[in-house]
């Protein structure tokens, strides 16, 4: 019995360790990854992002399992010592069972998953989630009531809400790249290189634009960026049209796929405020600002002289416009239903990838419950889509 009980002690302590290598590895892990490593078909990584949009519930879960099974390691290691051994040796022998428990099932696994991000994560996803959805089970049941904040003032309500909101838009800070957060080539406000600075100047008061790029070939040859401040210094000298080329400055590129938590913190360090966006072939892809940056957290900002253009029209009940540059996700959210967003960033992505071409106008395409028509299309671009819940 004794050798029984030993070998379910090293069972639930080889568990531990696996379940603290992957935990540790998991939360090391940034969504983004995750979500490109599963579009390349990587095993396991699906499952990890699929975990990953939860991430605040993961550590105590999974915490609340880990601890379960070293207490279950060490139960039956003590009974077997306990029949083994007596007096002071048995004293000794359980102070160090419990250093190799800690050792062996927690402080080793867990440096190693630190070091080793995503791969650990990946090739032990089956348990994590399984140990996940336990966890939080565990975590329902032992809910206290007396917390429920349905009791608490609605002003307290309200002010919860709103932190959760903000800690939720951190969150997904963290995890969101570049690519969701530009302004895409389409809407992108350039100025030639073979323009001078009154036609600059007039573009930049005409588009209330403070930074323009600085086009030379075409739109994927961004050889500068025009700063408004320069053309008003130019102005207020005196001084006669010049090219563009001759005040313009250099270009701050960055790829598509960069996490926009690294970005902020590089544009902050740089003391650059605009970056023009290359996709993984070198052409533009669009351009980001601090002040995109800044509104993943904070939600829309809106100075005085910008018009705001709501991003979604009710029509009717269960019908709505819908700005093509509105997120996947955020349509996801107004429909009340799951929307799958690997392959596309945005509602108009969703309907070209429907199309798996540009689309007439009035064209429309059925996902699930969901009808989505390209109410107006401009050259080869959808710009707003018509949502119907069927």
């Amino acid at each position: 019995m004794t050798a029984v009980a030993l070998g379910l002690t090293l069972v639930f302590t080889a568990i531990a360790a696996a379940l603290r290598v992957g935990g540790a590895s998991l939360l090391r892990t940034h969504r983004a990854d995750a979500l490109r490593d599963a579009a390349a078909g990587r095993r396991g990584a699906a499952k990890v992002a699929e975990l990953l949009e939860e991430p605040v519930t993961l550590q105590p879960s999974l915490g609340m399992v880990h601890a379960a099974l070293l207490v279950s390691a060490a139960i039956p290691a003590a009974w077997a010592l306990s029949v083994l051994a007596s007096g002071w040796l048995l004293a000794g022998v359980l102070v160090m069972l419990g250093l190799a428990l800690v050792l062996l099932g927690d402080t080793l696994p867990r440096s190693f998953g630190r070091a080793v991000p995503r791969g650990p994560a990946y090739r032990l996803s089956p348990l994590l989630s399984s140990a996940v959805n336990l966890g939080r089970r565990a975590a329902d049941f032992i809910y206290d009531e007396d917390d429920d904040p349905t009791e608490q003032g609605e002003e307290d309500a309200e002010d919860d809400s709103d932190e959760i909101e903000l800690i939720s838009s951190v969150l997904e800070f963290t995890d969101a790249i570049v690519r969701e957060v530009m302004v895409p080539r389409t809407d992108m406000i350039t100025i030639a290189a073979a323009a001078d600075t009154d036609r600059a100047l007039d573009v930049a008061l005409e588009c209330g634009r403070s930074r323009i790029p600085v086009t030379g070939d075409d739109l994927d040859d961004i050889v500068g960026v025009l700063y408004a401040r320069d053309l008003l210094t130019l102005f207020d000298a005196g001084g006669g049209p010049k090219p563009v080329t001759k005040i313009m400055r250099p270009v701050h590129f960055v790829p598509e796929t960069k996490r926009v938590s690294e970005l902020l913190r590089e544009l902050q360090a740089s003391k650059v405020h605009l970056a023009v966006v290359v996709d993984e072939f070198g052409g533009t892809a669009g351009l980001v600002s601090i002040e995109d940056l800044l509104e993943e957290i904070v939600g829309e900002i809106i100075d005085e002289y910008d018009v705001e253009q709501p991003m979604v029209e009710e029509i009717s009940a269960g019908e709505y416009l819908v700005d093509a540059r509105m997120a996947v996700d955020d349509l996801a959210e107004l429909v009340g239903m799951s929307i799958p967003d690997e392959d596309w960033d945005t509602v108009g992505g969703l309907v070209l990838g429907l199309a798996g071409r540009v689309p007439a106008q009035g064209e429309s395409f059925t996902l699930g419950h969901l009808v989505l028509s390209a109410d107006r299309v401009q050259g080869r671009r959808v710009s707003r889509v018509r949502v119907t819940v069927a």
